[in-house]
């Protein structure tokens, strides 16, 4: 609980074995009882104080650690709702944090960020954010422009007054400074939705190519069913695995064929679109067989797209190889592989950290963007400092460059929570779960 009377509201209901008048509780102690209802014992318990403001929100706040299960936790939450506290809105304990000035939106946002994680990287990440690296680099980005402001605005407002003049040049090398900061900031993006998002990674080939015998192969676990009929897989079948620290959405698809009757033809259609969304196509083939019309027409499918070619089956007499016509110009992402014993597994996955550069991907002492929010609204601000910086171009009056440099000054304001409308708060806290 957290607020004015959740000490009030603990008193009616934890009877501590040593009693003490909450004044001379100390913060950050634990203290053991029972919780009652009507001197009936509901459960022995340890109850944690946190006095404000040196708490999770700023505000007074107790934790009640029960013995768990759902009957006992329901109990106890209920005699809290009957004693005068009310259920907490997704979100609500970062949302106090934030709006009581403890942390900015931006550790605000970090902290689901955490919670939600797929992957060491993203988790060291979000980490990053909550302790205030990119919150540190947006205000020192905001000071140099606001040290600019300041001068600029007494010349505009007080023109009568001997001070000194914001000259041409050094606006215009203020703005070069923070659009190189934000331009840094704003390609680190391409890291960052690799480390949030992971790779959507699509596998396609034609029925009984071996699908999901690799998609079984790599999770180290018969995941999807694989018989010696084709079309087993009529939907999509879609995991999680990390390679490198990146988490990797691997995305079994239906065999790409003439449809045999309209379910298949969805399965197959919903293949062909994943594929055009996909990261990396993992296009497999049977090398045992001929290529069909069908492998041509995968090949077309992947003509655009990041893919890896797998050559199937090499546990069998090989038909095709990667010297194949069709595979010309291709031959630099082509691996053999079989699936069904599992070989070559770990090359597929050497090539993918190569592919996407995972092991370039520096977290300790660089700052990465996860967040399409803040990247949005950098990407606004930088195109506002080049809007300020045509404007000087132009010899436009000063206090027209003051309205660009302001609207910089705005976005990144949005995006440490200084400048934000009630909506978008409530948007971003609506995504956290109950008791955070």
């Amino acid at each position: 609980m957290s607020g004015e009377k959740a000490f009030q509201i603990l008193e009616k209901i934890f009877e501590p074995k040593h009693k003490e008048k909450i004044e001379k509780i100390k913060g950050y102690t634990i203290k053991y009882g029972t919780i009652k209802e009507e001197n009936q014992i509901i459960d022995e318990v340890l109850v944690s104080y946190f006095k404000a403001p040196k708490s999770y929100t700023t505000e007074n706040m107790c934790e009640i650690n029960s013995h768990g299960g759902i009957v006992i936790v329901r109990k106890i939450l209920d005699l809290c709702l009957k004693n005068g506290a009310e259920l907490a809105e997704p979100g609500e304990f970062t949302k106090r944090a934030f709006l009581n000035g403890r942390i900015d939106l931006l550790q605000a946002e970090s902290v689901i960020d955490i919670i939600d994680a797929k992957s060491e990287k993203e988790a060291k990440a979000g980490i990053k954010q909550l302790e205030g690296s990119l919150s540190k680099e947006i205000k020192e980005i905001k000071q140099e422009i606001m040290d600019v402001i300041v001068k600029l605005e007494v010349t505009i407002d007080y023109p009568e007054y001997d001070v000194e003049e914001v000259t041409k040049e050094e606006l215009t090398t203020m703005l070069k400074k923070a659009k190189t900061k934000l331009k840094t900031l704003e390609k680190s993006f391409d890291d960052g939705k690799i480390i949030k998002e992971g790779i959507r990674t699509a596998i396609i080939g034609k029925p009984n190519a071996g699908k999901s015998s690799l998609l079984n192969a790599i999770l180290k676990e018969n995941r999807a069913i694989v018989t010696e009929y084709e079309g087993t897989t009529r939907d999509t079948i879609e995991e999680f695995i990390t390679i490198d620290g990146i988490p990797l959405k691997l995305i079994d698809t239906a065999g790409i064929r003439n449809a045999k009757d309209e379910v298949e033809k969805i399965g197959i259609e919903k293949s062909k679109e994943i594929a055009k969304t996909a990261d990396l196509i993992i296009a497999i083939f049977d090398s045992s067989s001929e290529l069909t019309d069908e492998d041509k027409e995968i090949l077309k499918i992947i003509k655009e797209k990041k893919s890896i070619i797998l050559l199937n089956k090499t546990d069998l007499k090989p038909v095709i190889t990667a010297q194949n016509e069709e595979f010309k110009n291709l031959e630099q992402n082509i691996i053999k592989i079989s699936a069904l014993k599992r070989e070559g597994i770990e090359e597929v996955k050497e090539k993918i950290i190569k592919m996407f550069k995972l092991k370039e991907i520096e977290l300790d002492n660089e700052i990465v963007i996860t967040n399409l929010r803040h990247k949005n609204l950098i990407s606004k601000a930088i195109k506002n400092i080049e809007k300020a910086e045509e404007t000087i171009k132009n010899q436009m009056p000063i206090d027209i460059v003051s309205i660009n440099i302001k609207d910089i000054l705005e976005n990144l304001n949005t995006i440490t929570g200084e400048e934000v409308s009630e909506e978008i708060i409530n948007e971003i806290f609506s995504k956290f779960c109950l008791g955070k």
